[in-house]
């Protein structure tokens, strides 16, 4: 008995060193009791839905609790702000009023947003523009301590709450959608806090738009038979996905390397990046696919978040498909505000020049300084001799402000901004690329090819050596498959084939900036992530002995077998993996439940002795 109080003790007690993670047996502990209560709710609630919705909140506050302990109360902060804005504009017949409440929602909770997750970032960028020695200060904890006479909060350090950003994109979504009209406000405070703190997506997304969450919030409860074997099968799926790949490979191989890129062969650097592709797909998308089926159980619809993005077939394809929620609210709320397709102005240039100058000026690198003032250059005399062009201009140049701030919203340091900016160069050379007729792609590859040649021969690099190849690579294929006859159903497929294979090739090397930095301190994320970025592209870049490969593969058999099963299941039809799903969900519940046992025990094999969090959990 005193070991069972033990335990429900801990249970309700935040302890930073074991939030709860769906990984965890806490909380399916947690969400078992959780779902009793729910059951006996539902039962007895025919009509209104506030007493689910209210009890739903509670739970998602206790949640948040265990995961970031008193950050809770700034969850109930960023709801309160919401709610009482969503009902004074809805109330107001004044559109200046109306537009005043909305900005002040937007620029409070981008403030917030902002204090804790990009304070050290621009202290770190004050300090070396005008060389002083400025430290950051939690005035929140300063404040706490005064109040309650006590020095137990550490006002030195700014710790980042868990899910800031997926809760704080999901109430600009609410107040930006109610001063549009889009939506009504949500009367109850109760519903609408349910809506912005719903547990099984909070702390690592999908991010919930209003117009598509706050309609559910009126439906009653339903649970189909059907609906309960699919709930049951992401949960499964995604449990699979993140301790069977995801950590798997983490703890294997790719965290091996990624620590001392010095110590192993080009083969296995490159190895590397392509399977850290694999386990960030398998960690966000399992844990989306386990929030999805947590709340389907509980009658809800989690959006679509990934749609088999490495079927992509080029850089624009693959963020339609990675990370749905945050691109469809980047083009929304982000995007089309600057102008999207139509138009650009000022501020989308400001914000293009401030942040590839900024950039420049911290990183202090001679190359990335070289393609800075290159592009800027370039940028202004099309705008002055080519007045025609300023229309296709400024979409660019909303779209690779669309992909920087993506980046920065993922991370507070200049290695997130070069993984957005380079995702963004990708889409832009792709629309560029698509308008072009093969004779033009064969020239730009020779002139690629020529003036990579000259930069190795006068600046000898492992860089200039790794790009040089890939041209190469890229020059002979183009030029075979062109040879090809075109409609042959064979020439489609090689096609498809390799724009796929290139498209997944370029995301992983574009991640080299998003892996490097994560999990970092603020402080050092930058250092450390050019540090091991350009270790690895040393490494990558050196001469390659291809005798070596079969060696390595022999010895890292079980990670390079996983990934390549992980890759063969990720390219299956979209038809055949819904069919195995309905097979799944229509089982008999005694066969279900043999199934699930099987899956918990080989799931039990693949734990580590240390669980591994999300990644996105520190975003």
């Amino acid at each position: 008995m005193n070991d069972l109080l033990t335990y429900l003790r801990s249970l309700l007690n935040f302890d930073s060193s074991h939030p709860l993670l769906f990984t965890q047996i806490h909380f399916w502990v947690f969400f078992l009791i959780v779902y009793m209560l729910f059951a006996l709710i539902v039962r007895r609630e025919r009509r209104r839905q506030t007493l689910r919705n209210g009890y739903l909140f509670a739970v998602s506050l206790f949640f948040y609790y265990k995961t970031s302990g008193l950050f809770v109360l700034l969850l109930v902060f960023s709801t309160l702000l919401g709610y009482i804005l969503g009902i004074g504009m809805d109330h107001s017949t004044s559109n200046p009023k109306r537009k005043l409440l909305s900005t002040i929602g937007v620029i409070v909770n981008l403030g917030v947003l902002c204090y804790f997750k990009y304070a050290y970032f621009f202290t770190d960028i004050y300090n070396a523009t005008f060389h002083t020695d400025l430290s950051v200060v939690n005035h929140l904890a300063h404040w706490g301590n005064a109040m309650f006479h006590t020095d137990r909060f550490d006002a030195s350090v700014i710790l980042l709450p868990v899910g800031i950003s997926f809760f704080t994109f999901q109430n600009i979504s609410y107040i930006v959608d109610v001063y549009k009209r889009k939506i009504p406000h949500v009367g109850n405070v109760l519903d609408f806090g349910f809506y912005t703190s719903f547990f099984p997506q909070l702390v690592a997304g999908p991010i919930l738009r209003a117009d598509q969450f706050v309609p559910q919030l009126y439906k009653p409860f339903f649970l189909g038979r059907r609906q309960f074997g699919i709930a049951v099968f992401w949960i499964m799926n995604g449990l699979v996905k993140k301790l069977v790949l995801s950590d798997y490979l983490a703890v294997n191989f790719v965290d091996r390397v990624f620590d001392n890129p010095t110590l192993y062969t080009p083969f296995e650097n490159c190895s590397a990046l392509m399977l850290y592709s694999l386990q960030v797909y398998a960690d966000f998308s399992g844990y989306t696919d386990i929030a999805i089926g947590v709340a389907m159980l509980m009658g809800f619809y989690l959006p679509l978040n990934f749609n088999s993005p490495y079927k992509a077939t080029n850089p624009a394809d693959f963020w339609h498909r990675w990370h749905i929620s945050l691109s469809h609210w980047l083009r929304d709320y982000l995007y089309i505000p600057l102008g999207g397709n139509r138009k650009s102005d000022w501020l989308s240039y400001i914000i293009l020049a401030s942040i590839l100058a900024v950039a420049a000026f911290r990183i202090q690198n001679v190359w990335f300084t070289a393609t800075v003032v290159a592009i800027l250059t370039l940028l202004g005399l099309r705008w002055l001799l080519f007045p025609s062009h300023r229309h296709n201009m400024g979409t660019n140049v909303n779209n690779m402000d669309t992909m920087l701030l993506g980046g920065m919203w993922h991370g507070s340091s200049f290695n997130f901004i070069t993984w957005g900016g380079l995702n963004g160069l990708g889409i832009l050379v792709y629309k560029w690329w698509k308008k072009q007729g093969w004779i033009t792609h064969i020239a730009s590859l020779i002139v690629c090819t020529t003036v990579l040649s000259i930069l190795k021969y006068c600046f000898p690099s492992p860089l200039f050596n790794l790009l040089w190849f890939v041209c190469i690579a890229c020059l002979l294929v183009y030029t075979l498959l062109h040879l090809l006859p075109q409609r042959a159903k064979g020439t489609r497929k090689a096609w498809v084939a390799w724009t796929t294979g290139l498209t997944f090739v370029f995301i992983s090397f574009t991640r080299l900036f998003f892996r490097s930095g994560s999990n970092l301190d603020p402080a050092e994320a930058n250092e450390v992530a050019w540090r091991t970025a350009s270790q690895m592209v040393g490494q990558i870049g050196q001469h390659w002995n291809l005798a070596q490969i079969p060696e390595i593969v022999g010895h890292y058999w079980a990670p390079f077998l996983l990934f390549a099963i992980g890759m063969v299941v990720h390219w299956l039809p979209v038809r055949f993996k819904r069919r195995y799903r309905l097979w799944f969900a229509k089982m008999p519940l005694w066969l279900m439940c043999i199934v699930v046992v099987a899956t918990v025990f080989v799931l039990y094999q693949f734990i580590t002795a240390d669980l591994q969090p999300f990644i996105y959990f520190q975003f």
